[in-house]
């Protein structure tokens, strides 16, 4: 969408596809009420319709004047909606058929089918919200988990956009100070004065260093991590997935080579969404169908964010060593199953060939030990308890790096303090970290990076 095309009326469908008890048509632009009364007929005859007040009546085809539903009209006057236009909502049954037909009527009488986060972009352009909160919309709508949804709703409520404006003025109060003595270069600024221009830097910096330390925890609160569960045969794979979900997910026999193919689900831990994968187990086989279950888990192994790396009573094997090693950075923590098979001696002899690894002692069958092993899944990929996690956090990667450009900025602009470089130099690379600040907000953001954002949404929001 380019930004002329701000003139056009629009109009979507902004209720999922199937069967509902209500539908609702969203119009947004200048001709949104003179275009809905085209097709929607008021129950008590009215000669003016207010805004924020709904509407009882039947929608038309206007050549015919037959009745395709009944519905309840709203009506937002500009600025006072969401895009700051002039809105009205149909509410009309939940059938596919009834909306397609209105959004029909509606295209006929010259209105043009929204894009995808259309009315979001508009928002966005018209000044109702700035990037941050836009991105926002669309974590509220995709938030898995409560934790998530809480977080989507702080930096909707502009959590984000407060802490960078923040920072921005502190910026821009430090530039004003150096335009001045730029202005009139008879002066120079005291040591004083430079010492506490340092000390506000360091402010800006260590408040934007604080905003990018949250962004690998915001990333797995948006996205969720994906954790593997992998190891020999009937070591519990699937048993363990069963109790992580509390329910008979995946299928448990003695029989060795089971598991087949990968299981995925996805579940809830303090917050976390976790997508479960269940593999099949690792050894070697003559199976054509188990081999390549085996090599697809090998595969998964590679991308995981967490490795659930199982074993029973008998203990770490040779294969085991090799798979572990072969994981190289990745993060895996060591589930011991069958702990209560397991003597004292044999727990020690366990421990001590783990060396440094993290470790779990649980017993799937008997369900001991799979709520600490939920705790331990947390602390390995979280810094924050679940009761401190910060009010402002980031989870993009345009974020990230828009945060850490600034950072380069000041610590350039510091360095210019120390070696007692020119003023310009100092004001040019505070003015770098002020656009790079701007860019995560969307002060200054190109057409490139707002198409990519706003086709992230459905069409209808």
């Amino acid at each position: 969408m380019k930004v002329n095309d701000l003139n056009d009326t629009i109009a979507a469908i902004a209720t999922p596809s199937g069967e509902g008890g209500i539908g609702i048509i969203r119009i947004s632009g200048p001709d949104a009420l003179s275009t809905a009364l085209k097709i929607f007929q008021p129950k008590n005859r009215t000669n003016k319709i207010e805004s924020h007040r709904l509407y009882y009546g039947e929608i038309t085809d206007p050549r015919d004047l037959s009745l395709v539903d009944e519905s309840l009209l709203s009506f937002m006057k500009s600025p006072s909606s969401f895009t700051m236009e002039d809105v009205v909502e149909l509410n009309c049954h939940g059938g596919s058929i009834v909306l397609q037909q209105v959004m029909e009527l509606l295209l006929r009488e010259g209105l043009r089918e929204a894009e995808p986060g259309e009315f979001s972009k508009r928002a966005f352009l018209n000044g109702r919200i700035d990037l941050t909160q836009a991105e926002a919309v669309i974590d509220l709508i995709r938030a898995k988990t409560e934790r998530g949804l809480k977080l989507a709703n702080r930096q909707l409520k502009g959590g984000l956009k407060e802490a960078l404006q923040e920072i921005r003025e502190g910026l821009i109060q430090i530039l004003s100070v150096l335009e001045a003595y730029i202005d009139f270069p008879e002066e120079e600024i005291d040591a004083d004065s430079l010492h506490e221009i340092n000390e506000k830097l360091d402010r800006s910096k260590n408040g934007l260093m604080t905003i990018l330390n949250t962004y690998e925890e915001g990333k797995v609160y948006r996205e969720g991590i994906h954790v593997v569960i992998a190891g020999r045969p009937n070591v519990g794979k699937s048993s363990l997935l069963n109790r992580l979900l509390k329910e008979k997910r995946a299928i448990v026999t003695s029989i060795p080579g089971t598991t087949r193919d990968m299981i995925e689900e996805v579940i809830n831990i303090k917050g976390i969404p976790v997508n479960l994968i269940d593999t099949a187990g690792i050894r070697e086989t003559t199976d054509v169908i188990e081999s390549e279950g085996i090599k697809r888990t090998k595969n998964k192994l590679k991308d995981a964010d967490l490795i659930l790396y199982m074993i029973d009573d008998k203990g770490i094997k040779s294969t085991d060593k090799v798979i572990v090693e072969e994981t190289g950075e990745q993060k895996v923590l060591i589930v011991i199953n069958k702990e209560d098979q397991l003597s004292t001696e044999i727990k020690k002899k366990a421990i001590k060939e783990m060396k440094s690894l993290p470790h779990v002692f649980i017993s799937t069958k008997q369900n001991r030990g799979v709520e600490q092993l939920k705790d331990r899944i947390y602390e390995t990929v979280m810094t924050h308890g679940v009761d401190s996690i910060p009010t402002v956090v980031i989870s993009r990667k345009r974020h990230k790096i828009g945060v850490e450009k600034a950072i380069k900025s000041i610590e350039r602009a510091q360095i210019c303090v120390k070696d007692s470089l020119p003023y310009e130099l100092i004001s040019s690379d505070l003015r770098d970290a002020l656009f790079n600040i701007s860019e995560v907000a969307g002060e200054t953001t190109t057409e490139e990076v707002m198409d990519r954002i706003f086709s992230e949404f459905c069409i209808g929001k």
